[in-house]
């Protein structure tokens, strides 16, 4: 058994518990910190710290933020008859980063997963049929991973929002940009056939 300093062997234990770092990729970052400025790895346990103190969950869209309500749900430049349904909060980052997106968010925290034991009972979806219920929406664009859990997710929103008389949209799904045709599963590419578009 290799034995090495307790505070290195600590860092190394509490890194290798974070998902997709193994005990290799822990033990390197360890001693990257070790060997760093000390202003540097002090600024990064300075930023882990208010990570867990000064977040908290927007209580209208339940995405992660440093204000209730956040940034984007107070915001008057944003269309609040819109609103985007994605399952976890790094999902609306990644759909802000596009800059097409000028509505709302509702965060789910999760899909319907029956074998993991999560159904809409654990989800967000009260709150969210809460908000509409409150009127003003006229679209809800579901934006649910394109997976078992995600479609589930997506055709279980689609029944309860519809009897509401909200539109409801579903993220087009098709062949990835630089992707070739002769690689494309058949579900992927037979999405991209069915939301095929006229070409202007």
């Amino acid at each position: 058994m290799i034995t090495v300093a307790a505070p290195i062997g600590n860092v190394i234990d509490a890194l290798s518990r974070l998902p997709g770092i193994g005990p290799k990729t822990a033990a390197r970052l360890a001693f990257y910190l070790l060997r760093a400025p000390e202003d540097q790895v002090l600024a990064l346990a300075e930023a882990i710290r208010e990570l867990k103190e000064l977040t908290v969950f927007c209580q209208r869209c339940f995405n992660i933020a440093d204000s209730n309500p956040c940034a984007i749900c107070s915001s008057e430049e944003r269309d609040g008859a819109l609103i985007c349904v994605v399952e976890e909060p790094s999902d609306v980052l990644a759909i802000e980063r596009t800059r097409e997106f000028h509505g709302l968010y509702h965060v789910l925290h999760g899909a319907i997963s029956p074998v993991d034991g999560v159904g809409p009972e654990q989800l967000k979806v009260a709150e969210l049929l809460a908000r509409l219920q409150g009127g003003g929406v006229r679209e809800v664009l579901i934006a649910t991973n394109p997976n078992l859990e995600g479609e589930a997710t997506a055709m279980y929103l689609a029944r309860l929002i519809g009897p509401l008389g909200i539109r409801v949209t579903r993220l087009a799904h098709g062949l990835p940009v630089g992707g070739d045709l002769e690689y494309a599963d058949e579900v992927t590419l037979s999405r991209a056939l069915t939301g095929r578009h006229e070409m202007r």
